[in-house]
């Protein structure tokens, strides 16, 4: 595994652990804030928290890289999706335990995998099928309002539209990954918590004592700022699918705080759920497992050069990602390194 890849598994599993804090710490808030209030507020203190982190980095190596006018689709789409999510994600988990929404967060590995897949092509393999069967089945288990017949809750419905909405803002800003990661997160953070304010304010929802609003503005600095952050680093070497595969701990370590913090009673279904829902997170984390290893290749390179067309025999030896998802032995070669190649060749 390289370097990279070790660097940017690191970087989604604190995604993961930053995120976890969520909904169970959220649960606790909701008691002295209104739903989209403090939806704004988390993504405010995202804002905030990484704009002020962000003076101390004014000679990162990323901040060369700013959006421009062809990112606007993407970086407006972002904007819109997380104005929706948190705010269905707070009135879902009003309607619901901590323990199931956290779980119910993994169905936005499902959402993530199904629009890289359908809209921005990216590979789906046969066990990430499997695994995308195994979450949304325990989803629908989590779902289920009771024993009084077969019904879904409305809070689950919503925590579900949540991931839906973020599966989306996944891909979307996957787009843009590779720009400064911190103009990403203030983006986010002041236009999407400011847009969620404004909503509040409109439906009449208001500000209560000033020590919830810090409360909810640190916990927003924590599990959206940094997680948000750590998650486009990751995004930006391992893609979108794979880096919400292993953003997929965050579920079960706030389950695990939600049965800890708030000691929530915990049903056999629940249980039966999360033991489908752990067999498809542990299909998706096996999914994602590359190594590097040496092999030696021989390429035909065609290509046209003064109205002539040429072809050059190209042998080498190289690193490359060895996809063990795959049935077939897939190769992996940059433009750069094939352009390279071939220039050497045409010169001999």
């Amino acid at each position: 595994m390289s370097k990279n890849n070790v660097k940017a598994i690191v970087y989604a599993l604190l995604a993961a652990v930053f995120y976890a804090v969520n909904v169970p710490f959220s649960k606790i808030l909701l008691i002295n804030m209104e739903p989209t209030l403090m939806a704004g507020l988390l993504y405010l203190g995202a804002g905030v928290g990484i704009g002020f982190l962000s003076l101390f980095h004014i000679n990162d190596r990323e901040s060369a890289e700013r959006l421009t006018k062809k990112d606007l689709p993407y970086v407006i789409g972002m904007i819109v999706l997380d104005i929706a999510a948190p705010i269905f994600l707070m009135f879902g988990i009003t309607e619901s335990t901590s323990s199931s929404a956290s779980l119910l967060g993994n169905f936005e590995i499902v959402a993530t995998t199904m629009i890289a897949l359908f809209v921005f092509k990216e590979v789906v393999s046969k066990r990430l099928w499997s695994a995308i069967l195994c979450i949304t089945a325990a989803s629908a288990m989590l779902s289920l309002d009771g024993a009084e017949g077969i019904h879904f809750s409305i809070g689950s419905l919503l925590v579900l539209a949540a991931t839906l909405c973020w599966g989306l803002e996944n891909n979307c800003t996957r787009q843009i990954s590779w720009k400064s990661t911190y103009e990403i997160v203030m983006l986010k953070g002041f236009f999407s918590g400011g847009g969620s304010l404004v909503i509040a304010f409109l439906i009449g929802e208001r500000i209560t004592e000033i020590k919830w609003v810090l409360a909810a503005m640190t916990l927003g600095f924590v599990a959206y700022g940094l997680s948000i952050f750590f998650y486009v680093r990751a995004q930006n070497t391992l893609g979108a699918a794979k880096t919400s595969a292993y953003y997929a701990a965050a579920p079960f370590v706030g389950a695990g705080l939600s049965f800890l913090i708030l000691g929530e009673r915990l049903t056999p279904l629940y249980f039966a759920a999360f033991v489908v829902m752990l067999a498809g997170t542990a299909l998706v984390v096996r999914d994602t497992l590359v190594r590097n290893h040496l092999h030696e290749h021989e390429h035909f390179v065609t290509h046209t050069h003064d109205g002539t067309t040429h072809t050059h025999v190209v042998r080498h030896s190289h690193a490359h990602n060895h996809m063990l998802s795959e049935e077939r032995h897939g190769h992996h070669h940059s433009r750069e390194e094939l352009l390279s190649e071939l220039k050497g060749a045409h010169q001999t």
